[in-house]
């Protein structure tokens, strides 16, 4: 097993946890108004144990609802009130596996019609089937090297 393969493992595994989360929306009004309401905690309470004014705490909800806030705010806020912060990335495509085989098949796809549109030219075009088998042939080859250009 390649060490980038194991690295992947270790991380999905972490990930695996958060994708439960990955169609929770925040509260309209952001979590930190939310869960200070919540509590019945006031702007003067939650700014007091921040070392902030009332005015402060109003501007970090509003930063925090308009995507402005920094992580290092959300996670002073979350101890204020007795929360932790929990970040983390969910894959789209629901796996890192499932990713890279998606920008696997992807780029095949690109390097062998090329390939083919070529030979095309040359009047020896392949057959679709055959082209299908070379994608995927190349697709397993981009998996297991992952080279950089995946990214591209």
């Amino acid at each position: 097993m390649s060490k980038k393969t194991l690295i992947r493992q270790q991380l999905e595994s972490k990930m695996s946890s958060f994708s439960v989360l990955q169609n929770m929306k925040s509260p309209p009004t952001g979590w930190i108004k939310a869960v200070r309401d919540a509590l019945g905690m006031s702007l003067e309470q939650l700014g007091t144990k921040l070392s902030t004014t009332k005015q402060g705490v109003l501007d970090m909800e509003r930063r925090e609802k308009n995507g402005s806030i920094t992580l290092n705010t959300l996670e002073q806020a979350a101890k204020a009130l007795d929360m932790e912060l929990v970040y983390g990335f969910v894959p789209k495509d629901g796996s890192l596996e499932a990713l890279i085989d998606r920008k696997a098949k992807e780029l095949a796809t690109e390097i062998v019609l090329r390939a083919s549109n070529t030979m095309k030219l040359e009047d020896q075009e392949n057959t679709s089937s055959r082209i299908a088998k070379a994608i995927e042939e190349r697709a397993d080859i981009i998996k297991r090297e992952t080279p950089k250009i995946l990214w591209d």
